[in-house]
């Protein structure tokens, strides 16, 4: 067969530099885009942070997706101006510092502020080694609490036995059981009450011993020593019996051990404070719900004026590719944030009983609907809506939050899954606590409302809201 050469035309998709980080910048949470404009920031002298003021982006639809970020009609203010780098006023120009966020994304005063979570500092140990300073006793013996205070966890309790603890100790000191007896006798004298406890029957026990000793805290330590497990799952009936009590002192009895604190150490525990920050702001203006960015969300970046000029006056430089690259930055992030608006303004439109009315207004969303009508790709949708997250008057929500399956109702239409979750939830809240609602009882009512759920998917739910059972749910 002869050689020949042929020309074939053909079509295909490629994800060109700019694409890809479009994409990227999109999938990524607040706190890991702050952290990927970091690295642009030390890596390219050309980018820098805006910090005058800056223009509010206002809610609107946007002409790109986060798919067709490649387009360069975006972002033209910029480009404009290092094209026509002989004219070098547009340096100090503000409007060429793009600052993507609303006015409004701050909450005011009536809406609430967000409070710092207040960390413990002074640890469990400390606390527990100033007392130990305080109390006279021979040294052996103070040596002996300050190794219990040691082996103790964050909730206060000596996971290990005496025995165990003994044979971690030096051999040559001789240790014996009973010393270490009287080390922890000490130990459990300190505040808070019941540290030093083995498991969480000896801790409630501790507290107990430490109040005065009337009927009820009497019947309460008889309770906790000998039939906690009875109490843990609700056989009152027998509990009566064991105890010889009626009705009333049993009740007050289970208030008091309910009053306890089963973990003693835990407000001494050094927690990890975790913010979030929304990326956009929901508020109800003339009666329309309204969605705006966060200002404290979005990161302001524009083009070094000093490299810019040097770069104006010297074509031949070798920061051009890196001016490119903060052109494509500063228009990606831009789009990141008109696309994370299109879509939180979408849910918002769809979702509009859920802020008038709560959870059980909530109405049946996939991400195919937003999808549609904002004429972007499910997996855009997808992007945008994961990590990214809400402030609205009834709190902090995350974007897919908003979105979830549909039970079918009676009447042809369909119940979000997040609405009958509400609705269960407000059931066994005003349920009788005698006679607790069962999850087939559950289900015969959502059906009397026309809401046809099975009573395996009821048990689901609510286990899913962390709600016992009815046996456990069942007061006396």
């Amino acid at each position: 067969m002869k050689p020949s050469l042929q020309l074939k035309l053909s079509q295909h998709l490629a994800l060109t530099p700019q694409l890809q980080q479009s994409i990227r910048l999109l999938q990524l949470s607040t706190l890991e885009l702050e952290q990927e404009l970091e690295k642009y920031l030390q890596e390219n002298p050309l980018l820098e942070r805006v910090e005058e003021e800056y223009a509010p982006l206002q809610p609107g639809p946007s002409d790109q997706d986060s798919e067709s970020a490649a387009d360069d009609n975006t972002g033209n203010d910029i480009e404009t101006a290092v094209s026509s780098a002989d004219d070098e006023s547009w340096l100090g120009d503000e409007e060429n510092n793009y600052s993507g966020s609303s006015s409004s994304g701050s909450f005011d005063d009536d809406d609430g502020d967000f409070q710092d979570v207040q960390v413990a500092t002074t640890s469990l140990r400390e606390h527990l080694s100033s007392q130990l300073g305080l109390i006279s006793i021979p040294d052996r013996d103070h040596t002996l609490v300050q190794c219990l205070i040691e082996a103790l966890d964050d909730d206060g309790y000596l996971t290990l036995s005496l025995e165990e603890l003994a044979e971690t100790l030096p051999a040559e000191l001789e240790i014996e059981l009973e010393e270490l007896q009287i080390a922890l006798n000490h130990l459990q004298c300190f505040d808070p009450t019941g540290v030093g406890a083995r498991n969480a029957q000896e801790c409630l026990a501790l507290q107990l011993e430490a109040l005065h000793g009337d009927d009820t805290s009497v019947l309460a330590l008889k309770i906790v020593r000998k039939h906690l497990d009875l109490l843990a799952s609700r056989d009152f009936i027998r509990l009566k019996k064991l105890v010889e009590c009626d009705d009333v002192q049993l009740r007050d009895a289970q208030s008091l051990i309910r009053s306890l604190n089963p973990r003693p150490g835990s407000k001494y525990a050094a927690l990890e404070a975790r913010y979030i920050t929304p990326d956009v702001v929901v508020r109800k203006i003339r009666g329309q719900w309204v969605v705006n960015v966060n200002s404290d969300a979005f990161p302001r970046l524009r083009i070094n004026s000093l490299y810019a000029q040097i770069l104006s006056r010297q074509r031949g430089s070798g920061l051009a590719g890196q001016l490119q690259e903060a052109r494509w930055l500063i228009k990606n992030v831009q789009q990141r944030f008109d696309t994370i608006l299109r879509v939180a303004q979408s849910i918002v439109d769809r979702q509009r009983q859920f802020f008038d009315h709560g959870e059980v207004a909530m109405r049946p969303l996939v991400l195919r609907e937003i999808a549609d009508i904002l004429g972007l790709h499910e997996s855009t949708i997808s992007r945008v809506t994961t990590q990214k997250y809400m402030a609205t008057p009834r709190g902090i929500f995350e974007l897919k939050y908003f979105f979830g399956s549909h039970v079918a109702t009676e009447a042809g239409g369909a119940c979000s899954a997040t609405a009958i979750r509400a609705l269960i939830k407000q059931l066994i809240a005003s349920e009788e606590q005698k006679t607790p609602l069962s999850d087939s009882q559950l289900s015969e009512i959502l059906g009397q409302q026309g809401i046809v759920v099975a009573r395996r998917t009821i048990a689901k739910y609510r286990e899913g809201l962390s709600i016992p059972p009815v046996k456990l749910r069942r007061a006396f």
